[in-house]
């Protein structure tokens, strides 16, 4: 057996006192109960609950995914941002759906939503970037994302010249810069179980826009 199948072998799963979820007491919309799961992570202790595996098709169907971060979770859906031009922003550009997946492991909880995709405002976008970081502005200042590279020492270049905008002038507009929101059409809720026992209840949006509620088997 090499190292890596030991490794893959020796791990455990759950390993902890997990917290019970019965659907029954669910709301009668998704949104509240991924506040509540969100906010029970943060106070687990779960490092980085806002991020979030985001998936999306390309102009061939095939599909690509990547970890982003989440930015706000309202009435009208899952908000992140990115380049227009990044692979993300193309992709979603040529095919506006989106699939996102939450993982909270101190609660063996995960957090699954589908839907389309729109993007905010201009004035959205400027006010999601610049209520950031400035490292957060200076990378967006940098664009190119998803650009082929050509050396280690171009990006270093580029970032200092970015962050140096971005403390001199902290108003400083990326154009490219874009808030998606994901309008869920399905919203799925795991709750693990140590005896495999797991609990599923998925939220579909029915055609005149309320939501039907469903347990899965897992």
């Amino acid at each position: 057996m090499t190292d890596f199948h030991h490794a893959l072998r020796s791990l455990r799963v759950w390993d902890t006192e997990l917290p019970t979820f019965d659907p029954a007491g669910a709301p009668p919309e998704p949104l509240p109960l991924f506040h509540d799961w969100f906010t029970t992570a943060v106070a687990a202790g779960q490092t980085e609950p806002h991020t979030l595996s985001l998936a999306t098709v390309d102009e061939d169907g095939r599909p690509d995914v990547r970890t982003v971060m989440l930015h706000d979770a309202d009435a009208r859906g899952w908000h992140f941002a990115s380049h227009a031009g990044s692979a993300k922003g193309r992709q979603l550009a040529a095919r506006p759906e989106a699939a996102l997946g939450f993982y909270w492991p101190v609660q063996a909880r995960q957090v699954r939503v589908r839907g389309h995709v729109t993007t905010g405002t201009p004035e959205e976008a400027y006010e999601d970037l610049h209520a950031r970081t400035t490292g957060a502005l200076a990378a967006a200042l940098v664009g190119r994302q998803s650009e082929v590279l050509d050396s280690p020492g171009a990006l270093a270049e580029a970032s200092e010249a970015a962050w140096r905008r971005a403390e001199a002038e902290p108003d400083a507009p990326a154009p490219s810069w874009t808030l998606y929101v994901v309008e869920p059409a399905e919203v799925e809720f795991f709750q693990g179980d140590a005896r495999r026992r797991h609990v599923r209840l998925r939220y579909r949006r029915t055609p005149d826009g309320d939501w039907t509620r469903e347990l899965l088997w897992p």
